[in-house]
């Protein structure tokens, strides 16, 4: 499990890359759910929990620059 701390040290391309095999695992947990049974069901809401926790970092650092950006 990634931590916010780690998250927030990766770097944008980073995240990016992360959050893209994210969601890839969790579309595979996904089929896999609907056409045998899941070993932990518990990925599920992990996989949701840390694409969110990417997503808010993004926003996060989106939010910053343009900020940074006004103050110009």
């Amino acid at each position: 499990m990634t931590k916010s701390a780690e998250l927030r040290d990766m770097s944008d391309e980073q995240l990016a890359l992360t959050l893209k095999e994210t969601c890839e695992h969790l579309f595979r947990l996904r089929i896999q759910s609907q056409t045998e049974r899941l070993d932990a069901p518990s990925e599920l809401r992990r996989n949701r929990r840390l694409i969110a926790r990417i997503k808010t970092i993004e926003r996060e650092r989106e939010l910053k620059t343009a900020n940074a950006d006004e103050k110009k």
